[in-house]
């Protein structure tokens, strides 16, 4: 059967198009919906914010914890099933490729369907775990409809299709379809919160989320469609198979992947309980500088996430040359960046972090947790790329032992030993010791990765 034209497009991007650009096109698109991610993720908060109704902010705060548990989910599918796909193409073996996307995209509307039902059922009991009580339990179950019991599935496939559409390749596809969710909902959001709107106030954010995850996965439906015969993806009912190789390889990198989801919201939870004994200023520095440092942090996982495909391809079809030289100018680009925001924080900490707000105390611990953060992020990309490698080659134990070691052996413990040397300023820094010894890990492990055999076909 001859070849269609995406098909040639895509053999070209992954064997013979320059390196430089072939990794251009994987991660521009990926770097830019990351980036639309962190405003997407600020924007609840912010427009509920302007209520000045902390029942209505707490709301947000309170669910959010359930949202980001979203997250395991769609690494499971996700990242396991596009890893697969990558590596089937890399071997033409393109009935494993289709079924495998068929698998991962109704695994997660079964998974979805699943989360939405047991946390419908369990409201009350999960609402009191959340922490919610008194007069804010109603806007948090308010938010929790629109985002739990009819948005898990959306939010949950919304972001597993663009894995599997990533996967092909197709990362301007996967970028297009992720951001028109997230600026439709920053687009909504003050029309359904706001009182000179719907004044709908958390639940009109809950509402916005829902309606903007719906029309990203219609995207995404449209793309299938109008796409059909021309691209490996066919998420039809008939493609959708149970083969033990399938789910082996799929949870054995989508399952860690998983894992390391729910270990870092546990060192986020351990840190945040540290600082609040040191008060709401703390707390509200360390938000801040969080926030911030998301900025360089999702970058590099964009661009680490974005030359996955490309990894994992070179990697099954045995052109270790090609796949070497995308991991190293990837780094390259990585690092570059991260340095330059890390020279940008550190120079005018104080003037970013006023910018959020004026409270002196604020803005003395924000500078500093700032400077921590984003250092943390300098070694934090060589980790996220060599993670990132690990899954696309299919080697999810390596990536459990990563996460195992990133939050229960070396940051959590960290926490505790810098926060007795160093009182509150010293929570800021246990990312930094973590990092530097799991980079000098993931320098390792990537070398023999990539070193073999290499085809000296030219990349």
């Amino acid at each position: 059967m001859a070849l269609s034209k995406t098909q040639i497009d895509k053999t070209e991007l992954f064997e013979n198009m320059p390196v430089p650009k072939a990794v251009g096109k994987l991660i521009v698109p990926t770097v830019l919906s990351s980036l639309v991610m962190v405003l997407y993720n600020l924007a609840d908060t912010f427009f509920v914010g302007m209520l000045n109704d902390p029942l209505e902010t707490g709301a947000v705060t309170l669910a959010a914890t359930v949202l980001l548990a979203f997250n395991a989910v769609n690494n499971l599918f996700g990242v396991g099933c596009a890893s697969l796909i990558s590596r089937s193409l890399g071997i033409k073996d393109y009935d494993t490729a289709r079924k495998t996307g068929a698998f991962g995209f109704w695994g997660a509307i079964f998974a979805g369907l699943l989360f939405s039902l047991v946390c419908t059922a369990a409201k009350s009991p999960l609402l009191s775990l959340l922490g919610a009580s008194g007069d804010i339990v109603k806007p948090t179950a308010d938010y929790m409809f629109w985002t739990v019991t009819l948005g898990a599935v959306p939010a949950i496939l919304n972001v597993v299709i663009a894995q599997l559409v990533k996967a092909e390749g197709m990362a301007l596809h996967a970028s297009i379809g992720t951001m028109s969710g997230c600026l439709l909902n920053m687009v909504l959001d003050p029309i359904f919160i706001l009182p000179w709107g719907l004044n709908m106030g958390a639940a009109g954010a809950g509402c916005a989320t829902f309606i903007s995850n719906c029309v990203a996965c219609l995207y995404f439906f449209v793309m299938m469609i109008a796409k059909r015969g021309s691209i490996v993806l066919n998420v039809s009912p008939k493609n959708f198979v149970i083969r033990k190789d399938i789910v082996k390889e799929v949870f054995g990198v989508g399952l860690p992947a998983s894992v390391q989801n729910l270990l870092n919201v546990t060192g986020m939870t351990v840190l945040n309980n540290f600082m609040a004994a040191y008060g709401a200023e703390a707390v509200s520095a360390i938000g801040i500088a969080h926030k911030l440092g998301m900025i360089p942090m999702y970058v590099s996982m964009g661009m680490s996430q974005g030359v996955m495909p490309l990894v994992g391809y070179n990697y099954a079809s045995g052109n270790r040359r090609r796949m070497r030289d995308s991991v190293i100018y990837t780094a390259k680009l990585s690092v570059g960046f991260t340095t330059a925001a890390v020279i940008l924080y550190i120079i005018f900490s104080k003037q970013i972090v006023s910018a959020f707000m004026q409270n002196p105390k604020v803005v003395e611990y924000g500078s500093a947790f700032l400077i921590g953060q984003t250092i943390a992020t300098l070694f934090l990309n060589i980790d996220f790329l060599g993670v990132g490698v690990f899954q696309a080659c299919g080697m999810g134990k390596l990536s459990l032992i990563f996460a195992i070691l990133r939050k229960i052996v070396l940051e959590i413990p960290a926490l505790f030993v810098l926060n007795k040397i160093w009182p509150m300023y010293g929570l800021a820094y246990a990312g930094v010791v973590s990092e530097v010894v799991l980079s000098t890990v993931a320098i390792i492990q990537l070398k023999k990765i990539l070193a073999g055999s290499p085809e000296e076909t030219p990349g």
